[in-house]
Parts: structure tokens; C-alpha cells; sequence
């Protein structure tokens, strides 16, 4: 109707518009490799990756003991995913602790059974407690990077994340049968069946995945070396 034809005028002219001042731009800085690819898909233009800063500090304090539970930790809203988690773990009858609030907190508890906890929004050092207790981390969102990942491996802790976007910047998986650098798992769909498969080879390899692994990789993402190279790049455009 009238209204589709308004927007579709309107969604022209930002389009021209978008390209136009694209093209205007010196210099692009993406937040990982992920959305440089969009970059240059859209724009034909190359960008710079500088990762953002991660307050790994925060989360490298660790912990006497592990729990025996999986975690999960953000805002509830659909493109998160947290009902893959949800789903699965209740299916499997698997320990999980959902981090957070948001739109879809409703519908996450009546998907959830009884091995499911919400623990509603948490400040930050008691999120920074419950992760460091954690066995793994349950990441099932496609992101363009991904704070909460690092986050989790800042703190020893191993990562089970969907295998696209961000996560595969930030996350080592094992290298065939050599699981001396990993530092997580990836299922490669987004569905129970994908993430559910994974958890099984996860209780299978627990052992394998070395919290120094972790600790190391997740190092490359602190707030110093983003300062460092973000002031770099300005630096060099300058010249």
C-alpha cells in the first residue's frame, strides 16, 4: 500500500545517500574480520581490524574451584539465542545458569526445566563470579565480535560458541586431534540438535582444554592494546 511505496522511496534515497558518503570516508576501522568483510562486500572499501577492548582484568582472578555448571550471560533478546541454551540443557539435564534480563526472560522460563537458574541482572563482580565458576560457556549468538566470550576465557573458563561472526576471531577450537591451543568448541548450526552435539563431545574432551590456553588467548584483546593500536592507526592516517 501507500505506506510501502513511502518507504521504499525513502529507503532508495538513504541507500544512494549511504553510498555517496561511504565514499567520503579516509579510512575504515572494523571490530574484527567479520564485519571488514561486510565492509568491503557493501563498499568495495578495505578496513583496518582493531578489536575492541576487553577488561580482561576483571575476569582473570579465577577460582579455587570449578562448579559443575554451564553459563551464559547477557541482555534476553531473540538474536542472542538464549533459547538454544535453555532448550538444551533442560533437554540434557545439564546444570545452566542464565545471566541477564531482557524482552525475552518470560519466554525463557517457560521453555526452561528444572535444571535451568536465572539469576536477573548481576553487578559486575558477581557476573565475573558466577563465569569463573563455571565448566564452559555457552555463547549460541551470531555477533559481530562478542565481548562475553573473551570475557569467559579471561577467566580459564572454555567456550561453546555458534561458529559464525566474532567467535571465530576469539575462539580456538582444536586443531584436529591437538588440543594443546584450544579454548572452546563450536557447533556449526544454529539449532538444539548442532549445539546438543557438541555439549556431548565437550563432556568428552573437558579434560583436554587447559585454562592457560584460555588465559593466554583471551590476553590478546585487553584495553591497553587497543589503545595502543587504535592510536597507532589515527597516528598513521595523520601523517
Amino acid at each position: 500500500g501507500p505506506k510501502s511505496w513511502v518507504a521504499r522511496a525513502i529507503l532508495h534515497y538513504l541507500r544512494i545517500w549511504d553510498v555517496s558518503a561511504a565514499g567520503r570516508v579516509d579510512h575504515y576501522i572494523a571490530n574484527s574480520k567479520y564485519v571488514a568483510g561486510r565492509i568491503k562486500r557493501i563498499y568495495g572499501r578495505e578496513a583496518e581490524v582493531i578489536h575492541p577492548p576487553v577488561e580482561i582484568d576483571r575476569f582473570s582472578r579465577g577460582v579455587e574451584k570449578r562448579g559443575d555448571y554451564f553459563v551464559t550471560v547477557g541482555r534476553m533478546v531473540p538474536y542472542k539465542r538464549f533459547d538454544l541454551a535453555v532448550v538444551v540443557c533442560t533437554r540434557l539435564g545439564l546444570p545452566l545458569r542464565v545471566v541477564g534480563e531482557g524482552p525475552e526472560f518470560g519466554r525463557l522460563r517457560r521453555l526452561a526445566g528444572p535444571t535451568v537458574t536465572f539469576t536477573g541482572r548481576l553487578n559486575d563482580n558477581e557476573v565475573a563470579e558466577q563465569v569463573a565458576g563455571a565448566r564452559a560457556f555457552l555463547f549460541c549468538g551470531q555477533e559481530d565480535f562478542g565481548i562475553t566470550p573473551v570475557e569467559a576465557q579471561a577467566a580459564g573458563v572454555p567456550v561453546i560458541a555458534y561458529g559464525r561472526g566474532g567467535a571465530l576471531e576469539t575462539v580456538v577450537g582444536p586443531d584436529g586431534e591437538d588440543w594443546s591451543k584450544a579454548t572452546g568448541l563450536f557447533f556449526d548450526e544454529p539449532s538444539a540438535e548442532s549445539l546438543a552435539g557438541v555439549l556431548k563431545r565437550f563432556e568428552k574432551n573437558e579434560d583436554k582444554l587447559e585454562p592457560e590456553a584460555a588465559v593466554k588467548n583471551a590476553s590478546r584483546f585487553g584495553v591497553e592494546r587497543f589503545r595502543s593500536e587504535l592510536r597507532g592507526s589515527v597516528e598513521s592516517e595523520l601523517e
